[in-house]
């Protein structure tokens, strides 16, 4: 197949054919060579397919977005010292219902500045910065002995999150493993003290 002047190999067939190069990536069954007769051995082959994470997590992507550095600097540091007051200090995160529009509201400003602060300064998104202070007080609860008859859904529900699947993902994403096995270590560790 060419694509973008490069010939995909399905290495199953041995040679070019119609299907999409795309597909073939996402399988790792392709490489892009600019020879036609190239083809990956079954090693090679496995070391280049992408690496499928957990919860439908993708890799970060940095973005260039030019609005984020046409804000003025002072109005960006108000706005983030707003943000932290509202968003982290007076806990609006454990609400799972307010959303950047709310945010903006309060802010008396539009989502795109809030945006462009909440990215220079935090350094992610609006939903991921929510996730974070989610996340770090689940751990707390997770590995409280009050909260040890509460299950998952339970704690997921008081720190914000309006669904499992949100919370386990986000959960797995910032800490590296899930909420159940997080407070099972955590309990391990605690006995053996």
């Amino acid at each position: 197949i060419r694509h973008n002047s490069f010939v995909a190999v399905d290495m199953d067939l041995g040679c070019c054919n119609t299907i999409d190069c795309n597909v073939l990536l996402r399988a790792g069954r392709c490489d892009k060579s600019k020879e036609m007769n190239y083809k990956l051995t079954e090693p090679e082959a496995q070391s280049e397919a992408p690496k499928k994470l957990p919860y439908n997590l993708r890799e970060k992507r940095e973005k260039d977005a030019a609005y984020r550095t046409m804000i003025r600097a002072e109005l960006a540091d108000e706005l983030y010292q707003k943000i932290v007051d509202i968003v982290i200090v007076k806990k609006k995160y454990k609400d799972p219902n307010f959303s950047s529009k709310d945010l903006a509201k309060l802010l008396q400003t539009n989502t795109r500045y809030l945006s462009a602060v909440v990215n220079s300064r935090f350094g992610m998104n609006y939903s991921c910065l929510l996730n974070e202070y989610r996340v770090k007080d689940a751990l707390r609860l997770l590995a409280d002995k009050k909260n040890a008859e509460k299950n998952v859904e339970e704690i997921s529900a008081m720190v914000g999150f309006a669904n499992r699947q949100s919370f386990y993902a986000a959960f797995y994403r910032i800490v590296g493993e899930t909420p159940n096995g997080y407070r099972k270590r955590i309990q391990e560790a605690k006995k053996k003290k």
